[in-house]
C-alpha cells in the first residue's frame, strides 16, 4: 500500500509532463520539413506564400489541398496534373505525426499544438494585425527559419 501512492503520483507526473511536451515544442517527432525538398514545390508553393514544410499538417490535409488547388483559399493555384502529382507525393510522404485527430484541416492555425503556442494568451491579438504580420498564417513574420522547417522558439522575433 506504501508503494502504490508514490507510483500513482510518479505515473501521474509523467502523463502531465508528456502533454506538456507535447504542446511545447519537446516531443516534436518528425522534422517538419525533410532533409530532401522537393525543387518544385519549393517553386510553386513559394511563388505566392511560404512553401509550409509537410511536416505542419497530416497527409490527409494535404491530399485535400491539392486536390483543391483551383480554390486554394481564393486564389486559382491550379497546376499541371504532373506538377499537381510530384508535389503531393512529396507532401503526403513527409507528413506531421503531431495531430491527434483523424481531422483533414486546412489551415495549420487550426492545429491544437498552433493554438496551445500562438493563441494562449502569450501573443496579444493585435500582433496579427500588424502591417508587418498581418497574420497568424505569416509563419515568416516571426520565425526567420520558418522556410527551412526552422520554428525554435529561440529564435523567435515578434516584428514591432
Amino acid at each position: 500500500m506504501k508503494f502504490i501512492k508514490p507510483l500513482l503520483l510518479a505515473v501521474l507526473a509523467a502523463t502531465s509532463l508528456g502533454a506538456w511536451a507535447k504542446y511545447n515544442g519537446e516531443d516534436r517527432g518528425r522534422p517538419t520539413l525533410p532533409s530532401q525538398v522537393n525543387a518544385k514545390w519549393q517553386a510553386e508553393c513559394s511563388g505566392c506564400h511560404m512553401a509550409f514544410p509537410p511536416g505542419l499538417l497530416p497527409a490527409a490535409s494535404w491530399k485535400k489541398i491539392m486536390s483543391g488547388l483551383d480554390k486554394h483559399f481564393g486564389t486559382d493555384a491550379s497546376l499541371s496534373p504532373a506538377d499537381s502529382a510530384e508535389i503531393t507525393d512529396f507532401l503526403v510522404k513527409n507528413p506531421s505525426n503531431r495531430w491527434t485527430s483523424s481531422a483533414a484541416p486546412l489551415r495549420i492555425t487550426e492545429a491544437q499544438w498552433f493554438k496551445a503556442k500562438h493563441m494562449s494568451g502569450e501573443i496579444n491579438p493585435a500582433v496579427w494585425k500588424r502591417e508587418s504580420v498581418k497574420s497568424p498564417a505569416n509563419c515568416m513574420a516571426c520565425h526567420s527559419g520558418a522556410d527551412k522547417g526552422v520554428f525554435d522558439e529561440h529564435g523567435i522575433k515578434i516584428p514591432k
